[in-house]
């Protein structure tokens, strides 16, 4: 038996989980910028720390965006194939929630309808979407803003086999120096490697959706995020960028299989609020 789902009920979905995800931080970044606080020796940093967590009281309690930044919509889907979706086109059905989403919620509408000429579309679509189709008979829709202060500071390189697994680290931690103050530090900092040059940028992309604190699933990979991470802390960029103990909150490393002449590596970077919320119907 197919599940059928209706794509009234995929707008309504989608356009709670716009305004749910710019409104509510994520109770694992709260978490660790809980943490954070005692780590920090410098009164300075721990008190940022603070005024970050206070800035997300007050967007919750007044029902207010976290970030006048409320991102470019990016939606991951994961499609059961035993999903069968009526009523409509899937993909009108999910631009749709976003439309309704911040226009409802007053979220700022950042997308412009093409990069050169910059019309804004009014009410921030199109979202950019991704699709996996998956077995079973869900549908999980992840929605995940993303600001451009922490975008416009990724990058992507095509590292050849012999850069080996020092090449990947040395690109990781030039990247976040490079990026400095300017993506709202402590940062959340996805990291693709492997597949081929789009496959890394979506990896790197997708790795920001997963909670902080829950480790990669390969032990080799798990060490080397923590190993990064301590790399990144390192720095001293520090909350706000005004120097400190606490650069980056997490690192999340996905992989993929890639070609043998190939060694791609992307690195997505998310700010302190790095914000997604899932709902499965």
């Amino acid at each position: 038996m197919m599940k059928k789902i209706h794509v009234s009920d995929i707008t309504q979905a989608v356009e709670s989980l716009c305004i749910e995800a710019n409104i509510v931080l994520g109770e694992d970044i709260r978490r660790s910028l809980r943490e954070a606080i005692p780590k920090e020796d410098r009164a300075l940093s721990k008190e940022v720390l603070k005024k970050l967590l206070e800035n997300a009281d007050i967007a919750y309690e007044e029902q207010i965006p976290i970030c006048q930044d409320t991102g470019l919509a990016v939606v991951f889907v994961e499609l059961g194939q035993e999903v069968y979706i009526e009523g409509g086109s899937l993909t009108e059905a999910i631009q749709r929630g976003v439309s309704q989403g911040y226009t409802r919620g007053y979220l700022r509408a950042s997308a412009v309808a093409d990069p050169i000429d910059r019309q804004n579309t009014g009410d921030n679509t199109p979202a950019v979407i991704h699709y996996d189709v998956q077995p079973g008979d869900r549908l999980t829709l992840t929605v995940a803003p993303k600001g451009f202060g922490s975008e416009n500071m990724s990058a992507l390189k095509m590292l050849t086999p012999a850069d080996g697994l020092a090449g990947v680290e040395r690109f990781v931690i030039e990247t976040v120096r490079a990026a400095g103050p300017n993506p709202c530090p402590p940062l959340v900092v996805g990291v693709g490697v492997g597949g081929t040059m789009e496959k890394a940028a979506l990896l790197a992309k997708y790795a920001l959706t997963r909670d902080l604190g829950l480790p990669h699933g390969n032990p080799f990979w798990a060490d080397e995020e923590q190993k990064l991470l301590t790399a990144l802390n390192a720095l001293g960029i520090g909350p706000a960028g005004l120097g400190g103990r606490t650069t980056a909150l997490a690192v999340h490393i996905e992989t993929y299989a890639t070609h043998i002449a190939g060694l791609p590596v992307a690195v997505n970077i998310g700010c302190h609020v790095t914000r997604h919320r899932s709902a499965t119907l």
